[in-house]
């Protein structure tokens, strides 16, 4: 039982994190803080918060009173924003008090908390929840957000184990499923299946929005284009601050994908058709497995296999 939780954010991400632990009973207390006035009321009309932590969105307590006796702080902003969140939190961070984020970038993240908290990096414990939908603000967050899915932790050398287990039992507490990577291989894995994923349904949707007939080009598009863009409808801000964060693996799957295009066209001006068909056929393929596997996790068990 977390007595008293600091979300900073408490839109989609912050706010469902909020909503899943007082569903489970697995908090007593949560202080929002945020840069929206506005915002931070309405969390708290919903019920996703019981204090503003600002002491200018009215009534809102001080940083250094939104903080103590905290159990957890989570940073659930913008990546950009990890820098000068930490710097102040920093000179009222108790030694009792663990502090995490969401972020979808790790590296970064990392090189931030150093800068920013100093001595007290231990208690820096980096995450990311695999979840998201393509709404915000306080009215999107929804309390099984995190059922099922994956929350990725990556600890740093200093970290205590018992505080790295505090953040796991709060993420399970949301009945998500903990794993473990550097923050390396994190920014490697994600670069690839949703930094790029996002990039590109950016592009495609800029670029039909961009042509002089993109009215009557969207007015045909179904529901094929529908699913392909809709990470394209997530946030900007936060989307761009992840593209920059992670530069460099982005930068790295970007020229492979453009690679795999430029072989793509060859074979399509060549009317190579067979050659088109091995790609098409081998990503089906690949589809295909990386489903069933997922739906084998997701499986609920046998009875007939666990003895009852």
């Amino acid at each position: 039982m977390l007595n008293k939780v600091v979300i900073f954010g408490v839109g989609l991400i912050g706010g469902s994190f909020a909503r899943s632990l007082k569903k489970a009973g697995a908090v007593g207390s949560v202080v929002g803080m945020g840069r929206s006035a506005a915002s931070l009321k309405r969390a708290q009309e919903l019920g996703i918060i019981d204090v503003i932590g600002v002491a200018d969105a009215g009534g809102g307590c001080t940083m250094a009173e939104a903080l103590e006796g905290a159990d957890l702080v989570l940073l659930a902003a913008p990546v950009a924003q990890t820098e000068p969140i930490l710097a102040a939190i920093a000179p009222h961070l108790q030694p009792g008090t663990v502090v995490t984020d969401a972020g979808s970038t790790k590296s970064d993240v990392v090189a931030s908390a150093r800068r920013a908290l100093g001595g007290k990096i231990a208690q820096f414990v980096p995450g990311h929840p695999i979840a998201g939908r393509e709404t915000n603000g306080p009215e999107a967050a929804i309390d099984d957000l995190y059922v099922g899915k994956k929350v990725v932790l990556t600890a740093l050398d200093e970290n205590a184990e018992a505080d790295v287990e505090r953040v796991a039992a709060a993420w399970r507490a949301c009945d998500a499923i903990i794993h473990r990577l550097t923050p390396q291989e994190h920014d490697k894995v994600f670069a690839a299946v949703s930094h790029l994923p996002h990039l590109l349904a950016y592009a495609l949707v800029d670029d039909i929005a961009n042509k002089p007939h993109a009215d009557l080009l969207f007015q045909y598009a179904a529901s094929g284009f529908r699913d392909f863009t809709r990470i394209a409808g997530s946030s900007p801000e936060m989307w761009r601050d992840i593209s920059l964060a992670n530069q460099s693996a982005l930068l790295t799957e970007l020229d492979s994908y453009l690679a795999q295009l430029t072989g793509l066209r060859a074979r399509l001006a060549a009317g190579d058709g067979a050659g088109l068909e091995s790609v098409y056929n081998n990503a089906q393929r690949a589809r295909h497995q990386w489903i069933t596997a997922i739906e084998a996790a997701e499986a609920p068990p046998d009875p007939a296999n666990q003895g009852v």
